[in-house]
């Protein structure tokens, strides 16, 4: 089996079409921007929310493909499933048997009052049951929850769980938040319980710090913003009563690369001192981290260790992040042998999604 941990769902108007009853004054509206209209703009209750990439025409996604040195082509009807057998019909064309599926919308925060966001996530996780339904069991996804209300998080977990979901995505930052306060333990209780993994994927739900690491005068684009706060959440994990307390739980880290891995592992075992330090704390502490193509697979591989190192193509994207042959790239590359190429294309994210 051929586990493409981590691609990616664009949001709808259809998204918000399992909105219920009153929830449907919270149905997000879709904006073009008057001086560029590859940029869109989700706007609930007059405010503009989430994020929404650029929509990219076929030439366009093709000049950026050649322009970037990385396949980034997708077609509209299968990134925003649409087109579920398209969707199919892609991975089939390169060699994949199962897409994890996230979203894109909640890399950034998408509402300020708890009830907006309870219904947005429930519309989004109904959403998401349709489309496994629907996908042969090949599309598994994370899903969102209301973290502001974490009985009703609980909720939609226990629904996820029976509808195909294999994770639960949780930002770095919520608000005002940090992913080891124990305000989270409810939830990594239940992921336990339903044997859902928690998926770290590059976000931000703290408005401050966005406004902080906006880049202003560069073009580094979301590193700051979106993956050095994954990376600060991986070190704070292995450094915390996290994975003493729910030693059960498995983590993932997903679209951050794994170059940074051999650097978290030297400054947890230095700030560990004489307590000592896992030798391999990916595999002690169940953390599994997506790699790109470009990593130094050596380097990543011993400190990371070859069963917690997974691998994703960000389908349906354009960033930094995005290679949608990515695996095809994988499979040839002469550097990592055909025994460690299973285990990251096939055992770990079994392992790690519950598959």
């Amino acid at each position: 089996m051929i586990v493409d941990a981590d691609a990616h769902v664009v949001e709808t108007e259809q998204t918000w079409s399992y909105l219920d009853g009153s929830d449907k004054k919270f149905r997000p509206q879709l904006f073009s921007s008057a001086d560029n209209s590859a940029m869109q703009y989700w706007f609930c209750e007059g405010k503009a929310i989430g994020f929404r990439p650029p929509t990219l025409t076929e030439q366009e996604l093709i000049a950026l493909s050649k322009e970037t040195g990385r396949e980034l082509k997708t077609e509209a009807g299968a990134r925003e499933l649409r087109d579920v057998e398209l969707r199919l019909a892609h991975m089939d064309r390169l060699g994949i048997d199962v897409q994890v599926l996230f979203n894109t919308m909640w890399i950034a925060r998408v509402a300020d009052k708890a009830e907006a966001e309870i219904a947005l996530c429930a519309s989004w996780n109904r959403w998401m049951a349709d489309m496994w339904k629907q996908g042969k069991n090949r599309l598994r996804w994370s899903c969102v929850v209301p973290a502001m209300t974490l009985s009703e998080a609980l909720q939609q977990m226990r629904f996820a769980k029976q509808n195909g979901a294999v994770a639960v995505s949780l930002r770095p930052f919520e608000d005002d938040k940090h992913l080891v306060d124990p305000y989270f333990y409810p939830i990594y209780e239940e992921a336990t319980q339903l044997d859902l993994a928690i998926a770290v994927h590059i976000a931000n739900g703290s408005p401050q710090l966005l406004d902080q690491f906006k880049p202003r005068y560069d073009k580094m684009g979301g590193f700051a913003q979106f993956r050095v706060p994954t990376v600060i959440t991986c070190l704070s994990l292995m450094m915390s009563d996290l994975p003493k307390t729910f030693p059960n739980l498995r983590w993932g880290f997903i679209e951050a690369s794994a170059q940074w891995v051999p650097w978290v592992v030297k400054e947890a075992t230095r700030r560990t001192g004489a307590k000592g330090f896992p030798k391999l704390p990916f595999k002690e502490f169940n953390i599994y981290v997506t790699t790109e193509t470009n990593d130094d697979f050596d380097y990543v591989l011993r400190y990371a260790g070859e069963d917690n190192v997974v691998i994703g193509t960000d389908f349906g994207h354009t960033d930094a992040s995005s290679e949608v042959d990515a695996i095809d790239i994988f499979r040839a590359n002469s550097e990592v042998t055909d025994p460690v190429k299973k285990k990251i294309l096939d055992d770990n994210p079994r392992r790690l999604y519950g598959i």
